[in-house]
């Protein structure tokens, strides 16, 4: 495997999945002591241009932010069309999803990780840059989410 594929080692964000945002990040902002955060949708496929397993996906999800210092907290609740989301909620439930770091680069680093056998399972945009999740359970146990944001 080559070494050092992201560039940044900085951990950026947690991602959760769970089954209602409403009640999960209640439960947060009770236990942090802090105001709970407003949900919103993730974008509709013409905007988001979402792909999972490389066929455009209707997917979306319902979104929560917890900035905690250098690391944020996202909470995730799917619908129920297939994507990363809902396939890994089905099959493992309510937790961990992926840990997730900002690159440079973004289909530069895609391509260097499929070439080490880390696949593209998702990608889309959002307002002010892209993400992309990659298949790295069989290496490092969880999935890895790159983001790229515009400059």
């Amino acid at each position: 495997m080559d070494k050092n594929i992201l560039g940044n080692r900085m951990i950026t964000q947690i991602g959760l999945l769970v089954n209602d945002i409403d009640e999960t990040s209640q439960a947060y902002a009770d236990f942090f002591g802090v105001e709970k955060p407003l949900w919103f949708w993730t974008d509709t496929v013409d905007l988001a241009q979402t792909e999972y397993n490389g066929e455009s996906s209707v997917a979306r999800a319902k979104l929560a932010f917890f900035d905690m210092g250098s690391l944020q907290l996202e909470l995730i609740e799917p619908d129920r069309h297939p994507s990363t989301w809902r396939e890994h909620l089905d099959k493992h439930g309510e937790g961990p999803h992926h840990i997730a770091f900002v690159v440079d680069g973004m289909k530069e680093k895609v391509a260097l990780m499929e070439k080490n056998g880390m696949p593209l399972v998702q990608k889309g945009e959002y307002n002010g840059g892209r993400y992309a999740y990659m298949d790295t359970f069989k290496q490092l146990k969880i999935m890895l989410e790159l983001l790229e944001n515009d400059k």
